[in-house]
Parts: structure tokens; sequence; C-alpha cells
């Protein structure tokens, strides 16, 4: 019989060749298709992939949490829109200052994955009905309470310069990569913080292996359960506040079908979605994944329809790989 530490290392070798493929999947993707067109590999076009990758990238930071505990959350692209409309409301129609209207939309995310969590936890209804119910919600929600009309943030362009200056491009001149990319990292280290140092990280893992072990270990499942969810919703809530910023206005139309490019990237990344395997550096490279393609076959004239296509086979592909190697 293999002993703990043998079976543990294992597992840990898996991981980290599991992140190591997705990273060389990267690496030729970005070769590839640097090869086909040169207008991929030009500056401008790269900053245009890490700024698509900030939004989804956040977005799938939490995502991580939740699948990692054998849930899942359908609602995460409403709930950004949602939560960008209500930073409008707080900034362009209540004059609230700045930081007060970040936080009440960041607050308007975790107050939904809160929601989520109830629902889930204290009802005992399935993650994929009460995350989708939530998902039609939040979208009515972003309609009624915007008028069905985009709020704008003309009268504050701080706001939109809060992430997109660059705070690096004026330490290292010509480096310009905007805030919102930096904050991304910054999001991705405090998950990773999150995940590997604390107790909620712990649970996490512990819930997606064996809820009822954990259960009957004196555990407070339900209640680390809506934590889980509420953190999922905050970084909902952040990502809402920075495309928000990143378009200058609230789009009360925008945000459906973001949830299927996070849940992607978390899987690609190597988050097995049967709970209790995931890592928020498997999450960040699978992000890119997502975003390197979307823009590389965008650039090559793809068509839309043919680009949803090859990501649902990757996805499928990364779905099954994990199949493969629990089996194994």
């Amino acid at each position: 019989m293999k002993s703990k530490f043998s079976l543990n290392t294992s597992l840990f070798r898996q991981d980290a060749m599991q992140r190591l493929l997705a990273f060389g999947a990267l690496i030729f993707l970005f070769i590839g298709f640097s090869i086909a067109s040169p207008f991929f590999r030009t500056f401008d076009n790269l900053v245009g992939i890490l700024l698509a990758t900030a939004v989804n990238g956040v977005l799938a930071l939490g995502v991580t949490f939740v699948i990692i505990s054998g849930g899942i959350d359908l609602s995460v692209g409403t709930v950004l829109t949602v939560s960008a409309v209500m930073t409008g409301v707080f900034i362009t129609n209540n004059h609230f200052p700045i930081w007060l209207g970040i936080l009440g939309g960041m607050l308007t995310g975790c107050f939904a994955g809160m929601i989520n969590g109830v629902v889930i936890a204290k009802m005992k209804i399935p993650p994929f009905i009460a995350t989708l119910g939530m998902l039609y919600a939040t979208k009515g929600l972003a309609l009624v309470i915007s008028g069905l009309k985009p709020i704008y943030f003309n009268d504050t362009p701080i706001f939109r310069s809060l992430a997109m200056d660059s705070i690096l491009g004026k330490i290292i001149p010509g480096f310009e990569i905007p805030n919102a990319v930096l904050l991304l990292f910054f999001a991705a280290v405090v998950a990773n913080l999150i995940l590997s140092k604390t107790i909620l990280g712990r649970y996490t893992f512990a819930i997606g292996s064996n809820e009822e072990a954990t259960r009957l270990s004196g555990v407070n499942v339900d209640g680390w359960k809506i934590s889980i969810y509420a953190l999922c919703g905050l970084f909902s809530g952040i990502a809402g506040v920075l495309i928000a910023a990143r378009l200058n206005s609230a789009q009360p139309a925008l945000g459906s079908g973001y949830e299927l490019d996070a849940i992607a990237a978390t899987v690609i990344g190597g988050t097995s979605l049967s709970g209790g395997e995931g890592t928020i550096l498997g999450t960040v490279i699978g992000a890119f994944i997502i975003s390197t393609l979307t823009n590389g076959l965008r650039i090559m004239s793809v068509p839309q329809e043919w680009q949803m296509v090859i990501t649902g086979c990757i996805v499928i592909l990364a779905v099954y790989a994990d199949i493969i190697r629990r089996r194994k």
C-alpha cells in the first residue's frame, strides 16, 4: 500500500504536469498565431489580450473556488453586469465618491454570491439550478435598474483612468501596461494566498473532496459554502467594476456568456469539475489561453460561430484529460 506521503507526491506531480501542459499550450498558441499574422505580436494587440484577460481572469478566480468545492456558478457573468450597473448608479446617478461607488459595486457582487450560497447550502437546491436562477434574476435587475440604457462615466474621467492608465509605464517608460492587468495579477496573488494559506482554502478543498466526511468531522459545511459563493460573487463584483472602467460605461446588456469563458478558463487550467483539485496559477494560464485563442482566431478572420466551436472542443478535451488523469 502506498504511503500518504507518496500519494501526495504523486498528486503534486500530476498537478504540476497539468499546469506545465497548459503553459505549453499557451506558448504554442502564441507562436502559431505570431507566425500566421505579424499583427498578432504587435504591442497594441498584446495589450488588448491582457485587457481581455483581466476581466475574464478575475471572474475565473472566483469560479475556481466554487468548482474546487464541488459546485458551479452560472451567474458570474450577469452578476458582473449588475455590479457594473450599480457602480454606475452610485457614481453617476447618485454622485457618490468614486471609492464608495467602487465599493458598492464590489459588495453588490458579494451579496449576490452570498444569496447563491444560502440557497444552495440552506435550501439544498442544486448549484446548477440555484445559480441559473440567479443568472436570470441579475440579468433582469441590471436592465430594470439601468432603465434599459447604458450608464456613462463622462463626468468622472478619473474612474476610467484608474483602470486604463499605467502606473508601470510611469516607472518604466514605454511599458504601458494598463492598471487593470496589474489588478488581475494582484487579485491572483491574493486568491492564491486564500486558497493555500487560510482555513477557507483548506475547507474549500475538503468540501470538494468529500463533503459528507467534512461535515461528520464537525465542520460547518453550510457556513463555509456560503463564504465560498460570497467570495466568488466578490470577484464578480471586482470584474464588473473593471469592465465598467474599461468601457467608461455600465452596459446592462453586457455580461451574458462571460460565465462560460470563466468556467472554460478554470477547467482548461486544470481545476477538476469533480471537485477537490485546482490551482490559481492554472486558472490564470487558462484565462490567457482563452483570450489568446479568441484574439488569434479573430485576427485570422475566423467566423465567430467557428470560434465558439473551437473553444467548445478545447473545453471538452480538457475535461476528458482530467477524467483520464483521475482514473490513473
